[in-house]
């Protein structure tokens, strides 16, 4: 039921670690400390102002951070989002958390690489910049030549990018800023959550993701929520490719024809057009 904060018991080695999952009330403090220190207030936006921009009573709104209102108008969200100044994914996350997730989403393995022959071939097509295609789980479908030449990780049975780039002290190697990374990555599971609250496969990611200390601390550190990492930039370091620092932009496509998967490419850093100083 939306509102109820989704808490994870994780069993690590060393004891049973509580950790929010979702945590769409977390999500609202979070955003209204945030909204707070953006208004120059010193402090979060109190509750009072926000119910009172909701046109709801404080009592309403301290039972909502707590998880006991059940159902809201949309255009309740709608304002809601606006009052706490939230980007496009959040207030994404905000809906999903509201009704549930969303009816769209799809089963992680939605489709295998031998049932891709049209996306296999255009995946391949981006040679020599590697490409490559997840499903919502962020396990590998499919990938070019380059990108198991750059990542030969990719080649593992069960590859999966998001348990690579947040657990393979490869990857503290290869990602330049590697905290940088890890807190969007953690931001990227954190939206998924939101838009799919029962896939089991997300929960146990999760799990296995926050029995690292690292990725428990930064995840507890910020609730930052990312959709995708379309348009964002990497700084790699690949000494079996290059002796220099690669810079390279991701594109993220969502191909229509097969909803839940992400068609990803690693392409050059732009130039600046001529004439720009």
């Amino acid at each position: 039921m939306w509102g109820e904060e989704r808490d994870t018991e994780l069993k690590a080695s060393s004891g049973s670690i509580a950790v929010d999952t979702a945590g769409l009330a977390v999500l609202l403090r979070s955003w209204r400390a945030r909204a707070g220190q953006r208004l120059g207030l010193g402090g979060p936006l109190p509750q009072v102002e926000v119910a009172s921009e909701l046109g709801m009573s404080e009592r309403w709104y301290r039972e909502l951070e707590r998880g006991s209102i059940s159902r809201l108008d949309p255009r309740v969200l709608s304002r809601l989002a606006d009052v706490l100044r939230l980007d496009a994914d959040e207030r994404a996350a905000l809906h999903f958390h509201a009704f549930g997730g969303t009816p769209y989403a799809t089963p992680s393995r939605a489709a295998r690489p031998a049932d891709l022959p049209a996306l296999r071939q255009l995946v391949d097509r981006q040679m020599p910049r590697p490409a490559y295609v997840t499903d919502t789980r962020w396990d590998i479908v499919t990938h070019n030549s380059a990108m198991a030449e750059w990542f030969p990780w990719v080649l593992a049975r069960d590859a999966n990018l998001i348990r690579w780039a947040l657990t393979s002290p490869e990857a503290r190697e290869q990602l330049v800023d590697w905290p940088r990374h890890a807190y969007i990555y953690l931001a990227m599971v954190r939206f998924a959550m939101a838009e799919r609250p029962d896939d089991p496969g997300l929960s146990a990611l999760l799990h296995e993701i926050l029995q690292d200390p690292a990725c428990r601390r930064l995840w507890t550190e910020r609730t930052c929520i990312v959709g995708n990492r379309d348009g964002h930039r990497f700084r790699l370091r690949l000494p079996h490719v290059a002796p220099a620092v690669i810079e390279v932009v991701t594109q993220v496509l969502l191909p229509a024809g097969h909803p839940g998967l992400r068609f990803v490419v690693l392409g050059d850093e732009p130039s600046s057009p001529a004439g720009d100083n």
